[in-house]
């Protein structure tokens, strides 16, 4: 993977930050998108580079296409033309379907599904010119088996399997390829947020018995952008440790 050009949206915490750290240990440039939080985008950019990576932070709105193409303009000003695009961006607003809103189910679903489009259909163009270029999309376990509470998240994730899938097929004309990884309980804020007795009952419920690792997510990701995964696409990857078994 080394000189590829990553962007990884929704980069400044989380999963989106284990990817871009293991894409700078990979001696990658990196662009580390971010919605609102500069301070600890830019404390992403400088772990990348810390890792052996070059990297920038760029803000934008995913939901919002024209500061999409603003960041692609810093992104092709930085580095040029990209190689792989991780759409990672996403929250979620979770309460029970009977009282939830409007604005609350359109707001998951903007961020997830409108984010994907406006991202994926900025850089397509690059996806497709790049020697070996990579799509890849991060959804849940809870699209697969659906949650209480996350009518909204669950439909959003599940959405990206489809997408995924299409893309696949359109992009495999151009020798590129399409990907999705849907991981379990992961460890950061949104799960060790929750209460004790959740995260035991959900370690419970794990084959494995434990939540897992962002590292672990993100060695997926390096794997899906990297040569070696050259004759897979249109594939949804499960890193749950077992939980949908």
């Amino acid at each position: 993977m080394e000189s590829k050009t990553c962007v990884v949206t929704g980069a400044s915490r989380g999963i989106g930050r284990g990817i871009a750290e293991r894409f700078g240990a990979a001696g990658c440039e990196v662009a580390v998108n971010y919605h609102s939080s500069d301070e600890a985008a830019q404390a992403v950019v400088e772990a990348v580079e810390a890792a052996g990576g070059e990297a920038i932070a760029v803000q934008a709105d995913v939901t919002d296409p024209e500061q999409v193409d603003l960041m692609a303009e810093d992104v092709q000003e930085a580095f040029g033309e990209i190689d792989v695009l991780v759409n990672n961006a996403g929250i979620n607003q979770d309460v029970f379907f009977e009282e939830m809103t409007h604005e609350q189910w359109g707001a998951v679903l903007d961020v997830h599904l409108d984010g994907a489009f406006n991202c994926t259909q900025t850089f397509y163009d690059d996806i497709v010119e790049a020697e070996s270029g990579r799509l890849i999309n991060i959804s849940s376990i809870v699209a697969k088996g659906g949650n209480l509470g996350q009518a909204n998240y669950a439909t959003a994730k599940a959405g990206i399997f489809g997408f995924t899938r299409t893309l696949a097929h359109e992009l495999a004309r151009e020798g590129s390829t399409a990907n999705c990884v849907a991981p379990g309980f992961i460890e950061t804020s949104m799960v060790t947020d929750l209460p004790d007795s959740i995260i035991e009952q959900v370690e419970e419920d794990t084959p494995l018995g434990r939540i897992g690792d962002v590292e672990e997510v993100a060695d997926v990701v390096a794997f899906l952008a990297s040569e070696r995964s050259s004759f897979i696409t249109g594939e949804v990857i499960d890193v749950n440790g077992g939980m949908d078994l």
